[in-house]
């Protein structure tokens, strides 16, 4: 949950990493990431949603990332909150979870798991608007599906292969999954401003 005052002040704020930099930081997956934002487009109509946003009154202005090169979600994910930043127009900061903790405490999935990829809204004067946290529903729920059937195909599988398999099969929804993103911010923002 949001603390009353948060440690994210507008001076915080302002020594995340743009895009270019948090790429030019991370140790690993840089070329998936690099992939991912080369193929993420978003259709006209999620663009122009976030365009009309981010001109409405107290709308978005900027927006903050929370994240890890080494995990798939925010792989997936990051490349497009960039690509949402760029067709809104928003300032766009990156915080990497692992040296940020008290960021991280913040926006809490569920009040307890440190979840990563999260997005956080602010307006123009640096005041909450929603955050958004680690993936879609639609991806949850495949996930957990996924999950699923994998165990059931081969209940005794090493947690290794398990991993590999997952994330085999996953990255065959990852298009639509981040489609879904793009569709839930749109909403969320759409929700928390009208």
């Amino acid at each position: 949950m949001v603390q009353e005052a948060s440690v994210v002040t507008p001076a915080r704020y302002a020594q995340g990493m743009s895009y270019d930099e948090y790429m030019n930081s991370i140790k690993v997956n840089k070329a998936r990431f690099e992939e991912y934002y080369a193929n993420v487009k978003l259709e006209s109509e999620q663009a122009d949603a976030l365009r009309e946003l981010a001109g409405s009154e107290g709308g978005p202005a900027r927006m903050m990332v929370i994240g890890e090169d080494w995990c798939g979600d925010v792989v997936r994910e990051l490349p497009v909150l960039a690509r949402v930043a760029e067709a809104a127009g928003l300032e766009l900061r990156i915080f990497p979870r692992d040296e940020n903790h008290d960021i991280m405490n913040e926006f809490l999935k569920e009040g307890l798991y440190m979840s990563i990829p999260v997005a956080v809204f602010y307006d123009q004067g640096h005041e909450y608007i929603c955050h958004w946290i680690e993936r879609s529903q639609a991806a949850n729920r495949e996930q957990g599906e996924i999950e699923a059937v994998i165990r059931a195909e081969q209940p005794d599988i090493s947690d290794q292969d398990f991993g590999r398999q997952r994330r085999a099969r996953t990255a065959a929804r990852a298009g639509d999954w981040q489609k879904a993103t793009v569709d839930e911010l749109v909403g969320m923002l759409q929700e928390h401003l009208h």
